[in-house]
């Protein structure tokens, strides 16, 4: 690593940072002649594994990022497995999981069916990225977030290495769950529980990828009182990554191994 790396050199603290400053309410602010509403910006997302660039994003723009566990449990998708950069291609990194008996049951309820993945996805990283320029810098906190823990819930290992990767990426948005929300969680209409739960968060615009196009209904919204803002995933500039071709649909960790605290740089605005 060359001085200037060495100088720079990012780490990943052992605590995550989930919260942030208590914003003043209206009913505080309203007497005064200069006080204009802000908007509060929230996302609801499910926890995923190590999640690409792409989930930061969703976490960075927004005030608070709800996950929501309490939704039904889906296999083979990103809750348990994500993809990282290797001589022969992007392969996954899948957390096994109990899910035998328990097709509907809710990602929180998930729990680890085999300890040994956690060995198995840190030898991965350390044979596939031991060699990029920022790996090193990152070794010592990962190796104890992989080796030094042991949670058996799905949610609470996501959990756990999202904030410490909202750290490392230098990101300060509270992280929270649905479960510590009243809303009706039985609610037949998907929109109306994610306004439901916009309301009781305080929230006045809703942050959603772009694949909630197809079951959002924006006009519900609106009529909410709610500002529903779709991200556009398309742009995103590539940056030095080892094994090539480039894939930008892989870990947030391959950003962080290849170009260290410069990756926000390589993120949406460039911040």
């Amino acid at each position: 690593m060359d001085a200037r790396s060495e100088a720079r050199r990012p780490s990943l603290p052992e605590r995550d940072l989930t919260s942030q400053p208590e914003i003043a309410t209206s009913a505080a602010l309203a007497g005064s002649p200069h006080w204009r509403p802000v908007a509060r910006t929230v996302a609801v997302v499910q926890s995923n594994y190590i999640p690409w660039k792409g989930y930061f994003d969703l976490i960075r723009m927004a005030d608070e990022l709800i996950l929501y566990d309490d939704v039904q449990y889906t296999r083979r998708d990103w809750r348990n497995r994500n993809l990282i950069k290797t001589p022969r291609g992007a392969e996954w990194l899948t957390i096994p999981v109990n899910t035998k008996g328990n097709y509907l049951a809710p990602v929180k309820d998930i729990t680890v069916s085999d300890d040994g993945w956690r060995r198995r996805h840190w030898a991965a990283f350390v044979a596939n990225y031991g060699r990029t320029p920022y790996f090193k810098a990152y070794r010592e906190g990962l190796e104890e977030l992989y080796l030094g823990t042991a949670e058996r819930r799905l949610s609470d290992i996501n959990r756990r290495f999202l904030g410490v990767l909202c750290v490392a990426l230098g990101i300060r948005t509270r992280l929270s769950w649905s479960m510590d929300y009243h809303f009706d969680r039985f609610q037949a209409d998907r929109s109306q529980r994610l306004i439901d739960l916009c309301h009781e968060a305080g929230a006045t615009r809703y942050l959603s990828g772009p694949t909630a196009r197809g079951y959002c209904d924006d006009d519900l919204f609106a009529r909410e009182g709610i500002e529903l803002v779709y991200l556009d995933y398309s742009g995103y500039p590539e940056y030095p990554q080892a094994h090539p071709p480039f894939d930008h649909h892989v870990s947030i960790l391959d950003l962080l191994f290849n170009v260290g605290p410069d990756a926000p740089r390589y993120m949406l605005d460039g911040r």
